[in-house]
């Protein structure tokens, strides 16, 4: 089927005499009947609902539904599913009928167009009836369009849809909600289905929908959640089969051992989410919750003239100036040097003296292997440290670097998780901990806050992450030292 529109359709319109009137029972049988895998799991063969699908279909289409909620975790086939619901609604919807995809961008809503496309390619007696353009299917003999959006108020005005998919609720925002509630509703007969994994926070637009269909008490709103039981352990494959509906039915098309692998490279709170299906506190956080609890140890002392390594993360105003240590050794413990704080006063300014002494301080009471500083705003002071104290142990350590970065942020996580790190429990060093949320790169997860200008600081995280990399880097290379000196 070539792109573009394909000109005069001469084709004569399907026939549907005799079939059933209900919406959900129309649309299970054009897709029984007319529809084909188009990749993955079963590609090539016809498109069978499988019975948590056709359970989705029923309620959702059930009389008098206006709005439904599907929450499933990922990798559960809810974007073939929801391609083939657009398709059927082409053909066996209303007069007119307008399909809009919504998703948190066009690459996004596209791979839905895309499936639906390739479903309309795989069926000689659909492609012989449908126009397809670059940004939209028609099917001319009942002028029906089916139109892939971002989730923009701005594109989804001046439509009227008859289904409105919204794929990928949990990054939807209230106003594009508001706008796509907006765009829907004018017909006799018209739903939107937003098809989701659970948001990574209460404070969204999902959760109040998922609160709303939980009350249980407006007939026009269908909800089905597939999620583990609450509290279930990570590993329990039971819990798996009960979030996961492609893992446990007839002919599935997820694997365990998928699952299994997936479980080895994720953090706690968003495997939970993503592929539990469950409502978790965290899951954009970076430590799972309670780790860093796990490994405080209080009563350790850092001894006067132990060997440590120092990182240094300053500012001038907004942010937060941190100086953190660590002991270099086979046992490394973290520790807070020294932590200014903006209090909240727009004219407040980082104590540069303060910081000043409490290096000079440091390097008096401790073996100092190394200072590690992040040079922005501060280079004149890390000239001055150098001086002082010597250029091999003042160096310069972007931050903001990625391919050093990331391998010490892991670094972090890892000792973190395996308990193989300890530190003193200042409470403002767990809190810069706590605000961190990771951002995945190619080289790996680096600590962002929560979003731009946030007031939840995580200097002293970042310092903490570089004093570990360092102390190890250390203790790495006093080790090697040791054995070349024992030949």
């Amino acid at each position: 089927m070539r792109a573009g529109p394909k000109g005069v359709i001469t084709a004569d319109p399907l026939d549907f005499t005799g079939w059933p009137p209900g919406r959900a029972a129309r649309r299970e049988r054009f897709i029984r009947e007319f529809l084909v895998v188009p990749r993955g799991h079963g590609a090539g063969k016809p498109f069978r609902l499988r019975t948590f699908q056709r359970q989705i279909v029923r309620g959702a289409f059930a009389p008098r539904v206006r709005t439904a909620l599907v929450s499933i975790p990922r990798a559960n086939g809810k974007t073939m599913l929801a391609a083939a619901l657009a398709l059927a609604e082409l053909f066996v919807g209303p007069p007119s009928a307008e399909v809009l995809i919504v998703a948190t961008d066009q690459r996004q809503a596209n791979i839905t167009m895309r499936y639906a496309r390739r479903m309309v390619e795989l069926n000689p007696r659909l492609a012989e009836r449908v126009q397809v353009f670059a940004d939209r299917l028609v099917v001319p003999e009942n002028d029906a369009t089916l139109l892939p959006l971002p989730a923009e108020p701005g594109a989804l005005h001046g439509h009227d849809p008859s289904l409105l998919i919204v794929d990928e609720l949990h990054v939807v925002t209230e106003a594009v909600w508001e706008a796509v509630t907006s765009a829907a509703g004018k017909r006799p007969q018209s739903l939107t289905l937003a098809i989701s994994t659970p948001a990574s926070s209460p404070d969204s637009i999902m959760w109040k929908l998922v609160e709303h269909g939980r009350a249980g008490t407006d007939r026009a709103f269908y909800l089905r959640e597939f999620a583990a039981p609450e509290g279930c352990a990570l590993d329990d494959r039971e819990a798996w089969r009960l979030a996961n509906p492609a893992l446990s039915c007839p002919s599935p098309f997820l694997a365990e051992d998928g699952l299994a692998a997936v479980l080895q490279t994720t953090r706690e709170p968003v495997f939970r989410q993503l592929r539990l299906g469950q409502w978790v506190t965290g899951a954009e956080g970076w430590m799972p919750f309670g780790a860093w609890a796990e490994v405080t140890n209080a009563g350790r002392v850092v001894a006067d003239r132990e060997r440590v390594v120092l990182a240094f993360d300053g500012s001038a105003s907004g942010d937060s100036t941190a100086l953190v240590g660590c002991t270099v050794g086979p046992d490394p413990h973290l520790f807070v040097v020294g932590l200014w704080e903006n209090p909240g006063d727009q004219r407040w300014r980082v104590p540069r003296a303060d910081v000043d002494a409490a290096v000079a301080r440091a390097f008096d009471q401790y073996d100092v292997a190394e200072l590690a500083c992040d040079p922005w705003g501060w280079r004149s002071e890390i000239e001055a440290w150098a001086a002082r104290h010597g250029e091999r142990r003042v160096i310069e350590w972007n931050t903001a670097n990625a391919q050093r970065m990331a391998p010490a942020t892991d670094r972090l996580y890892q000792a973190v998780t395996t308990e193989t790190v300890t530190h003193d429990g200042d409470s403002r060093l767990a809190a810069h901990i706590a605000h961190c949320t990771a951002r995945s790169t190619p080289l790996g997860d680096l600590v962002v806050k929560d979003k731009r200008g946030s007031p939840r600081k995580i200097d002293a995280a970042v310092a903490a992450i570089v004093a570990l990399d360092r102390a190890a880097h250390h203790t790495k290379t006093k080790t090697t030292r040791r054995r070349a000196a024992s030949f």
